[in-house]
């Protein structure tokens, strides 16, 4: 297993930054205490010109546009991206620390494995111990495991909530572009409209799916636990609870696992 020296850092204020495929997933974090969280539309080169010319980060939890903090304020950015584009443009950041694969303690790790699954991973695994499966309900949604001496078992990748419902929006001639947001309630399983029947189709097999990778895992590992984290991941856990309240007892939801990661790179992982 590869492991460089983590990236060393001495400032109390750091901002972590996950550059997903659709957003940008922030964090601030005083020392090992995160502070608060929030996601962003991708900025622009323009944006990150600036950024990089006065040394300021967006700090913008309330607003869809960036607010600059002062130049004058010290701060690090602590980075990790799965768009190599963006990853170099926010590199041109003064005080920046990139991490990277080679950073992650996970035995095992391939190395197109993405860097958000094997944060993620390891931020879970430290939290509540290995063995540890972690399902990520972003853009796409990802199975991630890894066992008792915290050795990759392995996962699996399917396009996510959102990403079903675009797909069939834009590649098909007469379905309609659904947001996920119009499942706040379980659709009927043999639906009467278009609508409804996109929205069983996407769902259920969602969630059967998700119930069939957990049933495996704990056929491996039972005394493993199971961590949720994602764009998605309040929505699925609430209609996993309603379909399958006994596997979703088991699952526990945690929306930072990523940032939780970051900061186990950081400060050690005791």
């Amino acid at each position: 297993m590869k492991q460089n020296t983590p990236p060393k850092r001495t400032d109390n204020l750091w901002i972590g930054l996950m550059i997903g495929n659709s957003r940008l997933h922030w964090a601030l974090f005083v020392d090992n205490t995160l502070n608060s969280a929030w996601d962003t539309d991708h900025l622009s080169e323009s944006d990150m010109q600036q950024l990089a010319k006065t040394n300021t980060l967006p700090l913008s939890p309330s607003s869809s546009r960036p607010i600059f903090l002062s130049p004058n304020l010290p701060i690090t950015l602590v980075l990790a991206s799965v768009v190599p584009s963006q990853t170099k443009l926010w590199q041109t950041y003064p005080n920046v620390r990139l991490i990277t694969l080679n950073h992650i303690p996970i035995h095992g790790i391939y190395p197109t494995l993405g860097i958000d699954r094997a944060l993620a991973l390891h931020g879970a695994g430290k939290k509540w111990g290995f063995p540890i499966l972690v399902i990520d309900a972003g853009t796409a949604l990802t199975f991630t495991g890894a066992d008792h001496q915290q050795r990759l078992v392995g996962g699996a990748i399917l396009p996510g909530l959102s990403l079903q419902f675009t797909s069939l929006g834009q590649k098909t001639g007469q379905l309609p572009l659904l947001e996920t947001s119009l499942i706040n309630v379980l659709p009927p399983r043999f639906a009467m409209n278009t609508p409804e029947a996109i929205q069983s189709g996407v769902i259920y097999t969602l969630l059967a799916g998700i119930k069939d990778f957990i049933q495996s895992w704990l056929s491996l590992f039972p005394e493993s636990k199971i961590a949720i984290t994602g764009g998605d991941s309040d929505l699925l856990k609430t209609h996993l609870q309603t379909q399958f309240p006994e596997i979703a007892a088991q699952v526990i939801l945690e929306n930072n696992l990523i940032f939780l990661g970051m900061e186990k790179i950081l400060f050690g992982n005791n």
